[in-house]
């Protein structure tokens, strides 16, 4: 991968919408589950385009917090996994619990992973050998 951070991260939120699509795709399309999810007093479906808007604001998200605790702290890998999983187990219990159907939910708690997951082990930039931070 580059050494340039902002290309690296870049790479990673592509691929974190990569995976969503793959999975929405496969899952939704392939396997035929309709993906809804209750909104307030209203049903929504949930679209490609919502799957991708979502990855992309999670990700840029988690970008724009891990390059302000990179300028304020050394220890900025350790505090933004540590925000990263927690916004991740917030976002398990409010957004799949919300859809409609029991293939919607699993559809929706995989996707969260997957995405937290390719964000949290994929955005901090890893450490280079030698140094102690």
């Amino acid at each position: 991968m580059t050494n340039n951070p902002l290309l690296r991260r870049a790479a990673v939120a592509a691929g974190a919408i990569l995976v969503a699509v793959a999975e929405f795709a496969i899952l939704h399309s392939a396997a035929g589950v309709a993906l809804a999810a209750n909104s307030g007093n209203s049903t929504r479906q949930i679209t490609v385009v919502a799957v991708v808007v979502a990855t992309a604001v999670a990700a840029l998200a988690g970008c724009a917090l891990l390059a302000v605790l990179e300028r304020l702290t050394s220890r900025a890998r350790v505090w933004w996994t540590s925000v990263a999983v927690t916004v991740l187990l917030l976002s398990l219990l409010v957004g799949p619990p919300s859809g409609i159907g029991g293939g919607a939910k699993a559809i929706l708690t995989l996707l969260h992973l997957s995405v937290g997951v390719v964000l949290i082990l994929g955005l901090p930039r890893p450490r280079r050998e030698g140094l102690s931070r």
